[in-house]
């Protein structure tokens, strides 16, 4: 699991120690572009969480950069090796407006670490909400797992198989695990 800190990679990329506000595009695409490099530093599958705990604020087009651009380029790829995984975590209010629109506008969702654990956020719909909280549940979860709570075999693995291409869940050769999971699983 990799760790990365808005706060300090937007202070090193603008070289400035006391600004942490995420605003302006030019500077959420500096920041977004460091996040890759981190990312393709690490290994070839990875969960990486995406800190927002020291950033004051971020307005929408940071949001788009560093947030939807970022699960954009993730969540499109389409071999298993390669994927990255996120965790949104210390995002508070002052963040949710901007965020919550970026993911609307692009059609996204992730994964949110509260002080309860951890909920997916975004465009989800009802199913794919509760597939996700099951499996969260759970702590690894196969199709056969959540019948009763989606109705059928088909429409728990529709719903398995749509969350993972999203990089909301992640398959393992026995089931899934929810992203928010990873760290508390078990079986």
């Amino acid at each position: 699991m990799m760790h990365i800190d808005l706060s300090s990679v937007l202070r090193q990329t603008l070289s400035c120690e006391l600004y942490s506000n995420l605003v302006t595009r030019p500077t959420g695409a500096a920041v977004r572009t460091q996040i890759e490099a981190l990312i393709a530093d690490g290994r070839e599958r990875s969960l990486t969480v995406i800190d927002f705990s020291h950033v004051g604020m971020i307005d929408f087009s940071c949001a788009d950069e560093v947030v939807a651009k970022l699960l954009l380029r993730y969540v499109s790829a389409e071999r298993e090796d390669l994927a990255a995984y996120f965790l949104f975590r210390g995002v508070t209010d002052d963040h949710w407006d901007a965020i919550e629109t970026v993911l609307e506008r692009h059609g996204l969702a992730l994964v949110l670490e509260t002080d309860d654990g951890a909920r997916i956020v975004g465009m989800v719909n009802d199913g794919e909400r509760t597939c996700w909280e099951k499996v969260y549940e759970l702590g690894r979860a196969r199709a056969s797992d959540l019948v009763l709570a989606l109705g059928s075999l088909d429409d728990a693995a529709r719903a398995l198989d749509g969350l993972h291409r999203r990089r909301l869940l992640m398959r393992l050769d026995d089931g899934y695990i929810a992203v928010g999971g990873l760290g508390e699983a078990h079986g």
